[in-house]
């Protein structure tokens, strides 16, 4: 029964490893940038917020229409029946007409209390805010990219330290259980041995699962399979030499900040906009009309026009001064948010700068175990051999070093996320900054097209 039991397990694990074989034989090899460069094209987030900046881009349009002539038509044509009693004959009797008219208003703003250029400015610093907005984003989705590969790669090799060990543990309760047949150890021994091989298959299902939800996140921010992933290798161009260098070049140079601060210039136009309300307006209004049958006795009119008209606002309920105390209000908020955008980046760098610096040490401490844990393990094996080590001093020897090859690779998956988010935290991962082959994305290019726009119903993207 117990041999039963354990080639179950040992078929388990098999099985177990030849799905993770077949999972990851490729057609070609996966790298991290080419993942990253696959996420930069197909993520469904980074791909929202470029709408959302294309959206945005419409708002300086919306603002330049203030200085263009709005043009209206109108027609109306109906019946119209009049029955009139008068002391005068002449006068009386009933008449059944058709009035019609034709009229068509053009109005050509000429002075809006200065809201089209302040607005046009407002537009324009949202547009800027925006752009960067979709730079953050598309730092924080490669950051996800990066993080999603390093995760899977890692826990591929868990998978894998973990299946060997279960199967030395499994060879290794074989061979006690030959020795105590033989009369060599106890059972004591052997309960030990077979301890370890049931902790070591807990060990693997728990790696597994880590291992398939690691994979279930890279789906979704890279929108493909992992398969034959190479091992990455952490960014170390134009990583600053201090940390005071770092924390400089994230200010001038971070996306997050300077939304921030476009978004409170955008802010503080908006106060002049609203102010604009209690300004006067003036328009140039011209106006021609024809009409059908006005009455029984004309058969038709025509008549044009051409107004200036000068509007004073005097009170008005005393909604533009609310307006006008929110903008500030809103000025106020997005001044702050520059210092939260600020604070946050620079704990952002700090954490990546500790993260990178730890990592590098722990790598070298998990090599420096993985040598000793090994000679040490070899050593308890030959003295375990002639009697002087028990069987459990074998299995602590042994797990030591498997725990010593599991820091390991947890600490170069940790160095390599650092690196990327280092290079986040700087403002610089960016496709075109760390070089991917990608066709990049540039939001100005909508921003032009839409810019002087007149007319149209399509957008950029044939919507």
């Amino acid at each position: 029964m117990r041999q039963m039991r354990q080639g179950k397990l040992y078929l388990a694990s098999v099985l177990a490893s030849a799905i993770a074989v077949s999972v990851a034989l490729p057609a070609r090899a996966e790298t991290m940038m080419s993942a990253m460069s696959y996420a930069y094209s197909s993520n469904p987030t980074l791909n929202a917020a470029r709408a959302e900046a294309r959206a945005v881009d419409e708002g300086v349009a919306q603002a330049l229409s203030g200085w263009r002539p709005t043009v209206t038509g109108e027609a109306s044509i109906g019946q119209k029946y009049t029955d009139t009693d008068s002391s005068i004959s002449t006068s009386s009797g009933s008449s059944t007409t058709t009035p019609g008219s034709v009229g068509v208003t053009v109005n050509q703003p000429l002075f809006r209390g200065y809201r089209t250029v302040n607005s046009t400015k407002q537009a324009e610093a949202a547009v800027r805010a925006a752009h960067e907005s979709l730079r953050n984003t598309e730092q924080n989705v490669l950051l996800q990219a990066a993080q999603a590969y390093a995760d899977v790669v890692r826990d591929s090799a868990i998978v894998q330290l973990r299946n060997n060990n279960l199967s030395v543990l499994q060879e290794q309760l074989k061979a006690t259980q030959d020795r105590f047949e033989v009369g060599e150890v106890t059972r004591t021994d052997t309960a030990q041995a077979r301890a370890r091989v049931s902790a070591a298959q807990s060990q693997m299902n728990a790696a597994q699962a880590q291992l398939l939800s690691s994979r279930a996140v890279y789906i979704q921010i890279i929108g493909r399979e992992p398969k034959n992933l190479k091992a990455p290798q952490p960014f170390t161009r134009q990583i600053p030499a201090s940390l005071d260098q770092a924390i400089a070049i994230s200010r001038s140079d971070h996306p997050a900040i300077k939304a921030a601060r476009y978004s409170e210039e955008s802010a503080a136009f908006a106060i002049k906009v609203a102010e604009g309300a209690l300004l006067p307006t003036l328009s140039l209004q011209g106006s021609m009309s024809y009409n059908t049958e006005p009455s029984s006795t004309v058969n038709n009119t025509f008549s044009a026009q051409i107004l200036g008209v000068l509007t004073v606002p005097i009170y008005q309920g005393g909604s533009e001064y609310s307006q006008i105390r929110e903008a500030k209000q809103t000025r106020s908020q997005r001044m702050l948010e520059v210092d939260v955008a600020r604070a946050e980046v620079q704990a952002a760098v700090l954490s990546a700068w500790g993260g990178l610096q730890a990592a590098r040490a722990s790598i070298l401490s998990a090599q420096a175990q993985i040598d000793a844990a090994s000679i040490a393990l070899d050593g308890v094996r030959e003295e375990a051999r002639v009697g002087q080590r028990t069987t459990l001093d074998v299995l602590d020897a042994q797990q030591e070093l498997l725990d010593a090859r599991v820091s390991r690779v947890i600490a170069e998956r940790d160095q390599v996320v650092a690196s990327v988010s280092l290079y986040s935290a700087l403002g610089r991962l960016l496709a075109t900054r760390i070089g991917l082959s990608v066709r990049e994305y540039k939001p100005e290019t909508n921003a032009r097209q839409v810019r002087d726009k007149w007319f149209g119903l399509r957008t950029s993207d044939g919507q």
